[in-house]
């Protein structure tokens, strides 16, 4: 955990392990404090390794486990990881077999079930520090919408002061 500040917005940041399927039974103790970090959040960013061969069944086991652990839906970004090692092969034309999830371009997932999140929903490269900026200036709206709903009287977050050069 530890205190991030987006232009002059400070809050809290918890980075908690992923969701496992099939946690083996000694593990599920340790596990209580990732679900209780989750239970207390008020938002959630999932990161996604998009270069992973299985990706989409991760998101699946993460959203399948918030169901079951808090049942009131919180505000979620989902961001994109590694879209600079994410691969694709493209099929050819006369190959009538059904494609798979590496014959599938970056743009086209883009435009498939993720556009249905909208603006929670982001592309980046960690690595090579790709969309970072976005990201922050996403993290700062949301978390400014949060504020404002919580401290309305405290105006704060909208004094911007131009540094001096």
């Amino acid at each position: 955990m530890r205190k991030v500040i987006i232009e002059n917005l400070p809050f809290l940041l918890s980075d908690t392990v992923g969701f496992i399927r099939k946690l083996p039974t000694e593990l599920v103790e340790s596990f209580k404090s990732t679900l209780d970090e989750v239970r207390e959040a008020d938002l959630l960013v999932h990161v996604v390794d998009i270069s992973h061969p299985t990706f989409e069944e991760q998101i699946e086991v993460v959203n399948k486990t918030l169901a079951e652990i808090d049942k009131t839906e919180k505000p979620m970004i989902m961001v994109f990881n590694k879209v600079d090692a994410f691969t694709f092969v493209p099929k050819d034309e006369d190959d009538l077999t059904p494609r798979k999830r590496e014959n599938i371009e970056l743009d086209e997932l883009k435009r498939t079930w993720m556009n249905k999140l909208q603006d929670n929903c982001i592309f980046i490269s960690a690595k090579e520090r790709t969309n970072i900026d976005a990201l922050k200036a996403l993290l700062y709206e949301r978390v400014k919408q949060i504020h404002i709903t919580r401290f309305p009287y405290n105006d704060f977050l909208f004094q911007q002061y131009e540094e001096e050069e």
